[in-house]
């Protein structure tokens, strides 16, 4: 079979809205919230940085679908390119930086016992969250 067996040009898909927010760094879109699993869509702006943070509850897998991610793991700094993957174990320390002139976006797959925003500990932020 092919792709063309499942979908067929303007069918129309029965899909749940994607949810969008907006942040002082970029925007994130969730693709997929399940039980089980959360995926995001998540785009830095240039020269935007998300906070130095961690998660009680969760693991994450992110990668890299355009730009060059600076990312820090535990006060570890390495960069990261277009198809690479990034491993964050619960409780890990990290950020990630765009310095880059384009947008930096990545998919985050996030795995655990509870996705929501509030399992964000912020241990440094440049818009001053808690």
């Amino acid at each position: 079979m092919n792709r063309g067996d499942y979908i067929k040009p303007n069918q129309s898909l029965n899909t749940k809205a994607v949810l969008t927010e907006t942040r002082p760094w970029g925007k994130y879109e969730v693709l997929i919230d399940e039980e089980n699993c959360k995926v995001k869509k998540i785009t830095v702006k240039p020269g935007g940085r998300l906070s130095y943070q961690y998660h009680y509850k969760r693991s994450e897998v992110w990668t890299v679908v355009q730009g060059k991610a600076t990312m820090t793991l535990d006060d570890v700094v390495e960069h990261y390119y277009y198809g690479e993957t990034i491993l964050i174990p619960q409780g890990t320390k990290h950020r990630v930086e765009n310095k880059g002139q384009d947008d930096l976006v990545f998919i985050e797959v996030q795995h655990g016992s509870y996705f929501g925003e509030d399992d964000i500990v912020r241990i440094e932020d440049d818009y001053n969250r808690k």
